[in-house]
């Protein structure tokens, strides 16, 4: 599994070196420093490490970040979303995963940790609790991996611990690695949820490169709930291949052996799926890989998925293995239509704020501490 300390390049501010973000990387021995004074000077930096032959993953670039720190998820045109909301800490992973839609931008490089961290929680405190009825979930892994090198950021403490004075808010820390001994002792943790992204053995040695394995992330899990954290998985994406069925229910009961399954706030299905103009991508980089070779179908939204009664047969076999184990976790689709989900669950929903109320209920019923 890659950590920080497989970086080779960091490049920061000199006006930044008190930063906290900074001078936790600073007090590394392994990869070299370098300081840019501008975005053009950084530009010129970067074109110099490319010509050299330097991996992007291999470079970290500490900056500001200038755009929205606090957003909802886009979700996809005519797909049921769970609404959930995003603060934007980084860009881009240290891990290599072959289906990943961070792949699609081709022209960013390096590793892009935000420093100005402070100004999320100026956001949170202004758009938080309009709602006092909803319980808003609020993760940092969409466009990077939550605790990947959270040892050397302290993101994820300052965010739980100012957090956890909202009755209203479980923030989600989400991840393929195993890194939680850092925040194992935080003393109040409101209703943190630290979540594992899981694959079936195969997909994680085949599609998820550099990551930890999985008995090392349900061992982390086990660490992150007997410290009295909060559990959520995510399947996404399900990938179909010969087997998978018998695959993805293994790895349920693999969940029940490391953790209490009555301890999981909710459980994410979610099947593989892909725009059109991203199968080159992904084929341009990894020229072995073979999931889009699998017969897929554009959906309401444009993006290719496996044929419907596919899709519908793993969610509801995996949706009763889950069963058999515990009722608490809410199990819920990812960006997957109203009719499907009737399919599924029998269950329907018109909009995606319907999805977040039962969602919201479901949590304040079970699981938040007040």
């Amino acid at each position: 599994m890659k950590k920080a300390s497989n970086f080779k390049i960091v490049l920061y501010k000199e006006e930044e070196k008190n930063n906290k973000i900074v001078k936790g990387f600073l007090e590394m021995i392994e990869p070299e420093f370098l300081v840019y004074k501008d975005e053009d000077d950084l530009g010129l930096h970067i074109e110099k490490l490319k010509n050299k032959g330097f991996n992007s993953k291999e470079v970290l670039i500490l900056k500001d970040f200038k755009g929205r720190i606090f957003q909802k998820c886009p979700g996809s045109p005519n797909m049921i979303c769970c609404n959930y909301l995003l603060l934007n800490t980084c860009f881009d992973c240290l891990y290599n995963c072959s289906y990943c839609f961070l792949n699609f931008y081709k022209n960013s490089f390096g590793i892009v940790q935000f420093t100005n961290i402070d100004k999320l929680f100026l956001e949170i405190d202004e758009k938080i609790g309009v709602k006092k009825d909803l319980i808003y979930r609020i993760g940092t892994g969409e466009f990077t991996d939550s605790l990947m090198m959270d040892e050397r950021t302290g993101i994820a403490k300052e965010i739980i611990e100012r957090s956890a004075k909202y009755d209203n808010i479980m923030i989600e820390f989400k991840t393929k690695s195993n890194n939680v001994d850092h925040i194992l002792d935080i003393e109040n943790k409101g209703n943190t949820v630290i979540a594992w992204s899981l694959n079936t053995i195969r997909n994680i040695r085949e599609s998820e490169f550099d990551t930890a394995t999985l008995d090392e992330r349900l061992s982390a899990a086990k660490k992150a709930q007997d410290a009295g954290y909060l559990l959520a998985f995510h399947f996404d994406p399900i990938i179909i291949y010969d087997g998978h069925e018998t695959d993805y229910l293994d790895v349920i009961e693999k969940i029940a052996e490391f953790v209490n399954p009555d301890g999981i706030a909710w459980i994410s299905l979610g099947c593989f799926r892909y725009a059109s103009s991203f199968k080159d991508v992904m084929s341009e980089k990894f020229t072995n890989e073979t999931l889009t070779l699998e017969e897929m179908f554009p959906g309401l939204d444009g993006k290719y998925r496996y044929i419907k009664n596919k899709r519908i047969n793993i969610f509801s076999k995996m949706l009763n293995k889950i069963r058999s184990y515990t009722e608490k976790p809410f199990v819920y689709l990812c960006m997957e239509a109203t009719d499907v989900w009737e399919s599924v669950f029998d269950i329907t929903y018109n909009n995606s704020e319907e999805l977040e109320i039962d969602f919201s209920n479901h949590l304040k019923k079970h699981f938040i501490k007040k």
